[in-house]
């Protein structure tokens, strides 16, 4: 059995010293049927439960295995016979739901997951050398790993299960190589202002959801996200013209009227007069 020595000695057997026991200086032999039984209840429910988790175990044994195949095929068809010679792996359309651990192949560049049933990425702890990664249309949820991707260029996580933004954005950032990302068709992208909010903690993204970010949207965002470097740039646009201490939260508040001097106030009427 291939994972049976890997599996924890409590989950391959239960432990009979655990079970309750029928005390010898019980006050009532009466009792004692109703005592088996519910060791036997118990027994039952323990058994159940390690079956339950070997089963489990067993399922998601049988994924990693799917999945060491499936690269190892991927291996043979493009002629790598060392692991310091893959720089890409073609894994799409794999009804992949688990991945190996890929940090044996430390110059792998190129990684083509998308169109698998994939929930998370805990697969890409080392894999520095990573310039382009396809991960569309999966069941993503967790994208917790990606920010020891330094070198990440592209990467595609369209038609996914993203819902948190703020985790999402936490995740990305750090990453000054990162100018291509998809995010589309996500739940995340149901948010108010969400590609603005986007280009303001990633600026480094240069096409966002296939469009390229334009400066008309890096204006616009500026101006809704950055309140002070908007009143710092109209200050010295304006040559300190323009109040830079203005806080669009604060009630608006009107400058005392000044006076006309008196000589003007006669040459106005003058002219009036003409």
């Amino acid at each position: 059995m291939v994972g049976a020595a890997r599996l924890p000695g409590a989950l391959m057997a239960w432990d009979l010293n655990r079970l309750p026991r029928i005390s010898l200086h019980s006050t009532s032999l009466v009792r004692a049927p109703e005592v088996a039984l519910e060791i036997s209840r118990r027994t039952l429910l323990l058994l159940t439960a390690n079956v339950s988790v070997f089963l489990l175990n067993g399922m998601w044994l049988d994924r990693l295995i799917i999945c060491y195949q499936a690269v190892e095929d991927q291996l043979k068809i493009c002629g790598f016979k060392r692991d310091a010679d893959v720089f890409e792996l073609f894994l799409s359309q794999k009804d992949l739901t688990e991945v190996i651990d890929l940090s044996r192949f430390k110059k792998l560049k190129y990684l083509w997951l998308q169109h698998n049933k994939l929930q998370g990425i805990t697969f890409l702890t080392r894999n520095y050398c990573l310039v382009e990664l396809y991960l569309n249309n999966n069941a993503i949820f967790d994208i917790g790993g990606l920010h020891s991707l330094p070198s990440l260029y592209l990467l595609l996580l369209h038609h996914n299960e993203l819902t948190n933004i703020d985790a999402t954005v936490r995740e990305l950032k750090g990453m000054p190589n990162l100018k291509i990302l998809t995010l589309h068709q996500n739940p995340l992208c149901q948010y108010n202002l969400y590609r603005l909010y986007i280009i303001c903690h990633l600026p480094e993204v240069e096409f966002l959801d296939r469009k390229q970010v334009t400066e008309d949207e890096r204006r616009a965002m500026i101006t809704i996200f950055h309140h002070e470097r908007t009143r710092i740039i109209q200050s010295i646009a304006f040559r300190g013209r323009v109040d830079a201490s203005w806080n669009p939260r604060a009630p608006f508040k009107q400058k005392p009227a000044q006076r006309v001097p008196p000589e003007l106030c006669s040459t106005t009427q003058k002219m009036l007069c003409w």
